[in-house]
């Protein structure tokens, strides 16, 4: 499947979430990926979750497009990126 995937720089912290959200264009067509700040800490140790997320950003929008690209939503239609493994 080809896709055009582009990520702009509009990620927000969600207090109800307790995860970084950020958007995705996907052929056009606006998706949210979302990454908790429990896996943020798991995967890269100890720090303020937008800080973290800025300084992995291009690691962690990889890791979208890939979920993106095997369809990995939630019944949401979100991405989510789980902890480390």
């Amino acid at each position: 499947m080809n896709q055009a995937i582009q990520f702009p720089d509009d990620e927000s912290y969600d207090a109800e979430r307790d995860a970084i959200c950020f958007p995705v264009l996907v052929n056009g067509l606006r998706l949210n990926c979302a990454i908790s700040s429990e896996s943020l800490t798991s995967r890269f140790g100890e720090g303020e979750a937008m800080a973290l997320f800025q300084h992995h950003r291009w690691d962690l929008e990889e890791e979208a497009e890939v979920a993106i690209r095997q369809e990995m939503t939630d019944d949401q239609g979100w991405i989510w990126l789980s902890p480390a493994r």
